[in-house]
């Protein structure tokens, strides 16, 4: 019972986050280019800062800045 009411609730969990990447992306006022290549970014600086123990660099993926609100 409990593993199906945890599947559950991630399921839908993960349908409002789908839901709300596609209502961002398809927004007439969304700046979709820049949402992307901001997310790719975050990214990078994700698998960055987690190869730096490995690596030995410093974990700051590159240009710019990413924010978060």
């Amino acid at each position: 019972m409990g593993e199906q009411l945890i599947s559950s609730v991630v399921t839908v969990a993960t349908a409002i986050v789908g839901l709300a990447i596609i209502a961002t992306l398809v927004s007439k006022n969304a700046d979709t280019s820049n949402v992307i290549s901001s997310g790719g970014k975050a990214f990078s600086g994700a698998l960055s800062a987690a190869e730096a123990p490995v690596t030995g660099s410093s974990g700051y993926a590159g240009s710019g800045s990413v924010g978060f609100m």
